[in-house]
Order: C-alpha cells, then sequence, then structure tokens
C-alpha cells in the first residue's frame, strides 16, 4: 500500500501561482512514478502531468504546459507541482497519485494509488 497526502491548495488570484505537494509513504519511493491529476465541478478527473521514478522523464496535459512543472525529491519522498500563472478553469481539486512503474503515465486507470485531494481555486 502506498499513502499519499497533498498540500499546498488554496485561493488564489489569476496569474498567480500555487506550489502543490504530496508526501508519499508506504513503499520505496524511488520505485514509484508519480501523477498530479485535477477534477473540477461536474467534470472528469483529468490529467495534469506525471513524472518518472527518477525524474528524468515528465509528461503535461497541453492545457499547463509552458506553466506548470512537476518534480520529485526521492530523498524526502515527496512530489511537486509547481503551477503559474494560473487561470479561473485550473480551479479543481487537485489528486497527486502513485504507481509502481519506470515510465510517465497519464491515464487514470493506471494509478491504484491516490491521494484525498487538495482544493485549488482561482478567481479572475
Amino acid at each position: 500500500q502506498v499513502q499519499l497526502v497533498e498540500s499546498g491548495g488554496g485561493l488564489v488570484q489569476a496569474g498567480g501561482s500555487l506550489r502543490l505537494s504530496c508526501a508519499a509513504s508506504g513503499r520505496t519511493f524511488s520505485r514509484l512514478a508519480m501523477g498530479w491529476f485535477r477534477q473540477a465541478p461536474g467534470k472528469e478527473r483529468e490529467f495534469v502531468a506525471a513524472i518518472s521514478w527518477s525524474g528524468g522523464s515528465t509528461d503535461y496535459a497541453e492545457s499547463v504546459k509552458g506553466r506548470f512543472t512537476i518534480s520529485r525529491d526521492n530523498a524526502k519522498n515527496t512530489v511537486s507541482l509547481q503551477m503559474n500563472s494560473l487561470k479561473p478553469e485550473d480551479t479543481a481539486v487537485y489528486y497527486c497519485a502513485a504507481r509502481e512503474g519506470f515510465s510517465t503515465y497519464s491515464e487514470r486507470r493506471l494509478y491504484p494509488y491516490w491521494g484525498q485531494g487538495t482544493q485549488v481555486t482561482v478567481s479572475s
């Protein structure tokens, strides 16, 4: 089992920045591929960003490319999502996800482990 706890959400004005963090426990973190997903009210949960076990490979949804950056610290068992130039359409609950594997994974169904989510609200 893997336990994931997100933090760092909040309310920010459009154009602002937030940094989300996810702390993992229960498995060897360096063997986990990690991802961030988000779910807005009335919408399905969608892929945001992913990072490989080593941090050497990353993947982003088109809607966040150039604005968001995913990173990880295997010594601290954490993965982060730096979000810049935030837009109102970025408003959602953001979820951290994990799976064993060496690549990046953008499909929600491939992740067996999920955090409880953290709310991000961007005001216009």
